[in-house]
This record gives C-alpha cells, structure tokens and sequence, in this order.
C-alpha cells in the first residue's frame, strides 16, 4: 500500500522542475540517497513530462504529483503515471476526480473543519499545509487530540527542514514530512546531483534516528 510507503521512508520530496531533462539525473541522485519516493510539483510546465519519464525509466519509485488545483491536472497526472497526488488545499471536485481516476489524493488541511470535511470525503491521509505557518509541532498535536482515534494521518509540508524533521516526525500523527532543502530548485538547476544525494542521505539517517 502507498501509506506503508510513505511511512516506511517518512521523507517526501517537494520538486518544483523548469526542464523536464533534470528528471531522470534527479531521481538516480535521489535513489541513490536511499529515497524511492518522490511528489513533482505542477507549478511548472515541465511536471507532466517528468513523471512520464520517472515514471517510464524508474517504476521502483512511488512517484506523486502535487499542486493539483484542477481536474484536467489530475487526469493529467494520472497519466502520466503518478500513483499519488496532493494538493495544498481542500476541492471537494479535485478528490471526487481523483478517485473517479484511481488516483490516490492527500487533499491540504489546517484546521479542524477542513480535517472533518476530509475525513468525510473518505481521505485519511492528509496534506497539513502550511506547516510553520499554521502552527507547526503544536498545532498538529492539538489536531491529534479530537482525530487521531479516527486513523488520520499528516504529511505536514511548509517550512520543514532538516533542523525541525525529528520534532514533527516524533508525533504519531505524522506519517511523513514533506520538504524541499534537499531539492532546492538551485541545485537541481545546476545539476548538483551528488550534493542532492549527500543531502538526501543525512534526511534519510536523521528521520531513522527519530
């Protein structure tokens, strides 16, 4: 299952790609850090392309595709072989096409009512976005007390980095974190790949240090 996945790495990373040739370098650069997971984010023209070639190249790895703000993205996304997506905030019509597609989706939450309206659209796996902003650690275990009986799980993304990973990953309630310091848009530009790798490593050692 994705959630085994997701909880067994507990890191996902956040890409933002402008050229869909980076795609293939940076998922080996990733997969050799030990990361088999990864969320391409469709703020950029090049997303689609990228998870067809990561898809295409390297199925080993569970590939999501996040920002999806529209149907035609989902369906978009699915096609190009994404087996899980994300979205920064709640769309009743973005789930219900999810699922019409076979998409598993993590919709965006950050507050008590949008964690309710998630749970009864039937989505347990929940985007808690922004993290820091939204109140970070102490936020989420306030949102675990009323719902974590309940089987919610957060992926909380937004301002996570390798200096605040352990306190968001000690929380039961958190199945992963989503960030984006080992991905940074000007390393994968520049096509720093071993540095991503080295960065992606110490992630990996920190989060089985938790």
């Amino acid at each position: 299952m994705i959630i085994d996945r997701i909880l067994a790495k507990r890191i996902v990373p956040v890409v933002v790609l402008d050229s869909a040739e980076h795609a293939e370098p940076l998922a080996e650069a990733l997969l050799a850090g030990g990361l088999d997971i990864m969320e391409i984010t469709f703020r950029t023209a090049a997303a689609e392309e990228s998870i067809r070639r990561i898809a295409t190249r390297f199925p080993e790895i569970l590939l999501g595709a996040g920002t999806l703000l529209e149907k035609d993205q989902v369906i978009r996304a699915k096609n190009a072989g994404a087996v899980f997506g994300l979205a920064p905030g709640l769309n009743p019509e973005i789930i219900a096409t999810a699922r019409e597609v076979g998409l598993q989706f993590s919709p965006g939450v950050m507050t008590p009512s949008e964690v309710e309206q998630a749970l009864s659209l039937g989505c347990k796996l929940l985007k808690f976005y922004p993290a820091e902003a939204a109140g970070g650690v102490n936020m989420l275990k306030s949102l675990a007390g009323p719902y974590a009986h309940t089987g919610v799980k957060f992926t909380p993304t937004g301002g996570i980095t390798s200096a605040n990973l352990a306190s968001y990953l000690k929380l039961p309630v958190v199945a992963a974190i989503g960030g984006s310091w080992m991905v940074e848009k000007s390393l994968v530009n520049e096509g720093k790949w071993s540095e991503i790798t080295r960065i992606t490593r110490e992630a990996i050692d920190a989060a089985a240090a938790v």
